[in-house]
């Protein structure tokens, strides 16, 4: 490395609000000439996606959960480069993470879907290419569809906006590059982070997450008020918080409390007078604990605040829109009269809206062919229903994408799986209204799911992508070219896993499989298909109250959006987000000057990037430990730390690795402010 790389570094203003008249200048400048998309970074990065892609999907299937794949790749990138001749380039890691990354965007959303066709026994009317194609497609119209929001996430709302997951995957590539102090505390960060979930999540030390409803002298409230208090005890969620900040962290937290402490026992408190279940197939809601009412009642109140705030949020951006068409048809115009015309800057050139529009076009017929000729063969008014398919398919891809970039450039967690059951909602209950119901609609539904899934994923994790090459000054037309490639070979490889696994161990309990795959999302979304097509009737009411309270939010000068994702998501995952956020603010505060407030900041953030990559590969080893336990069919040893005192234990030891990050970012140096500091 060449001591002119050796000092590299983030600019003072990367992590705050520009003013008025300043700019940002990338890390790699407009003008240098640095090795970026590379024969190595290709073929790491396809190697990449192959290996998580296919990890991934089996602990999906397996847990229910996706695992943190940008993070992992980040790291592995960095120490592959070590162990070559010529050390990496900054930009060939951008690139090695952007193909990787494509792994857990396709997981995410085809192996909470696509299980479902066998689940649904709609196997024979399947086949590899017909699972193949709808993440494959769903992921190019995920980023054509950001395509256009680009510069207005990374560069207008440039420090509005706290990118806590790009933040950490950042610090991580230029610390791989700087080495040094700052190298050191972010790799003791991430073995502490690694050490600290790993004891929870693989060998039962304690609770991962403490509940009072694990208090006996809290029983009252637990059991007649159903009111529950938790918070989930992992390293990463703690840094997450540490770098969203208070803003954002109260807000999500807000609505969390009022699905938990207000609407849950509200629905209790009602339900106690209605003997007999009011849901179809559920239990009467005086049978029902917190967490079923939850999920069975209250999440939907938050889904409609999603949907809702999806409206506002198209409504806000409509003047970016409306810039993005007039650009594409200009550009379609050049492109008829001679060429087209790229960005005479690198760093901010995109694919071309012109060709941009043309791909779309593409895509579009593609998916009505696939609906028409694939899906939908031999059924009578076939061209009709995959025309409507594919309107349904743009349309709430259109009104949800940006929800999901708005949810990760805040959080890092979009809901997907809550938006992908509003579309496989709507779309049984349109398609049952027309006629087509049994096998053949449940498969349509389910496929115009799938495609729908795939773009949000792709939409929620490319806009990461986008600010990391914003920051550290990647081409952007290269990221999303990287994308659309690494997702050919992501597709291959999710789809190679389901169906191997449907044969190796099935997703539904049989003579054949005893032991099926628990796939816990494709069965809850083969649930809803099932029960929609049967009885043609959804939730309105309960998206309707959640629609209701984020417009009235929204009046409030409030985030819709973070207010309804409060309300989606378990409280155990917001409520350490806000403890989190508490902890940065009390170390900013405690500071006795001001070049001590950013040098605590700084490298508090440098802690909590490591706390959020250790807990992701803690996940991932665990993810890993299950995989090769279950297949050598061995037991893992576990403390079995999960009754009360494991319940206890945990939140002691979340509180003490507060302490440690407050302790640990008040030892910073005057010189560890040099660099950007994160605004709040």
């Amino acid at each position: 490395m060449s001591n002119d790389e050796s000092k590299l570094k983030l600019p003072e203003n990367a992590y705050r609000e520009l003013e008025p008249g300043e700019t940002y200048t990338a890390v790699i400048p407009e003008e240098r000439g640095v090795l970026e998309v590379t024969l190595r970074s290709v073929a790491i990065g396809f190697g990449m996606a192959v290996l998580f892609s296919a990890a991934a999907a089996y602990i999906a299937l397996k847990l229910g959960q996706g695992i943190e794949s940008a993070i992992p790749i980040s790291i592995l990138a960095i120490g592959a480069s070590a162990l070559m001749a010529r050390k990496s380039t900054l930009l060939e890691n951008v690139n090695i993470l952007t193909i990787g990354a494509t792994s857990g965007i396709l997981v995410g959303g085809s192996v909470f879907t696509m299980p479902a066709i066998f689940v649904l026994g709609l196997q024979d009317r399947s086949s590899f290419f017909q699972i193949f194609i709808v993440p494959f497609l769903g992921a190019i119209l995920g980023v054509l569809m950001l395509i256009p929001f680009r510069r207005y996430f990374v560069a207008e709302m440039h420090g509005k906006l706290p990118f806590p997951e790009g933040t950490a995957i950042t610090e991580i590539l230029m610390t791989g590059e700087r080495g040094g102090q700052q190298a050191k505390v972010l790799v003791s960060a991430m073995g502490l982070g690694f050490l600290f979930d790993k004891m929870a999540l693989s060998f039962g030390a304690w609770r991962d997450v403490f509940t009072t409803s694990l208090v006996g002298s809290l029983d009252g409230l637990t059991h007649k008020v159903k009111a529950v208090f938790a918070i989930n005890t992992s390293a990463a969620v703690l840094g997450l918080g540490y770098i969203i900040g208070v803003r954002y962290a109260s807000i999500i937290c807000a609505g969390s409390f009022l699905g938990y402490f207000v609407l849950i026992p509200l629905v209790a408190w009602f339900g106690n007078f209605v003997p007999g279940p009011i849901t179809e197939g559920l239990a009467p809601i005086s049978e029902m604990t917190a967490e079923d009412i939850f999920s069975n009642y209250v999440r939907f109140i938050g889904i409609g605040g999603i949907f809702m705030a999806g409206i506002i949020s198209i409504v806000k951006m409509s003047p970016v829109m409306v810039q993005a068409l007039g650009k594409a048809l200009a550009e379609i115009r050049k492109l008829a009269s001679g060429g087209l015309e790229r960005s005479a800057h690198r760093t901010d050139s995109d694919i071309p809206m012109g060709l941009v529009a043309v791909m779309m076009a593409v895509v579009a017929v593609a998916i009505w062919i696939y609906f028409r000729f694939s899906v939908l063969a031999g059924i009578p008014g076939a061209t009709k229903l995959a025309t409507l398919s594919l309107l349904l398919t743009l349309l709430i891809t259109f009104l949800f994408a940006a929800v999901s970039a708005w949810a990760v450039a805040m959080i890092s967690v979009t809901p997907i799986s809550g938006m992908t059951l509003t579309t496989l909602i709507v779309a049984a209950v349109i398609l049952a209204k027309l006629g087509l119901s049994g096998p053949d609609g449940m498969l349509a539904t389910l496929l115009i799911g799938g495609v729908v899934c795939t773009a949000l994923s792709m939409t929620g994790s490319l806009v990461t992508e986008f600010k990391v090459s914003y920051w550290l000054g990647a081409t952007p037309r290269r990221i999303q070219w990287s994308n659309i490639i690494g997702a050919a070979i992501s597709s291959v490889t999710v789809t190679a896993m389901i169906m191997l696994f449907a044969k190796v161990y099935g997703y539904t309990m049989s003579a054949q499989h005893p032991n099926p795959m628990p796939a816990p999302q494709a069965n809850a979304m083969a649930a809803v298909i099932q029960s929609v097509m049967s009885t043609a009737e959804a939730p309105w009411l309960l998206y309707g109250v959640g629609a209701a309270i984020a417009l009235i939010v929204e009046m409030l000068g409030v985030s819709a959006l973070a207010f309804a994702l409060g309300m989606y998501l378990p409280i155990e995952l917001n409520t350490p987000i806000l403890f989190g956020a508490l902890v940065a603010e009390y170390v900013r505060r405690k500071s006795p000057t001001d070049e001590a407030r950013k040098a605590r900041n700084n490298r508090g953030t440098l802690i909590a990037s490591g706390l959020i990559a250790g807990g992701a590969l803690a996940g991932v080893s665990d993810g890993v430990l299950r995989m090769i336990a279950d297949w050598r069919g061995i037991e893992v040893w576990n403390l079995g730390m999960t009754g009360t005192w494991g319940n206890w234990l945990g939140l002691i030891m979340f509180f003490a690795l507060a302490v440690f990050v407050v302790w640990d970012a008040s030892r910073a140096k005057a010189e560890e402010g040099a660099g950007p500091e994160i605004s709040m």
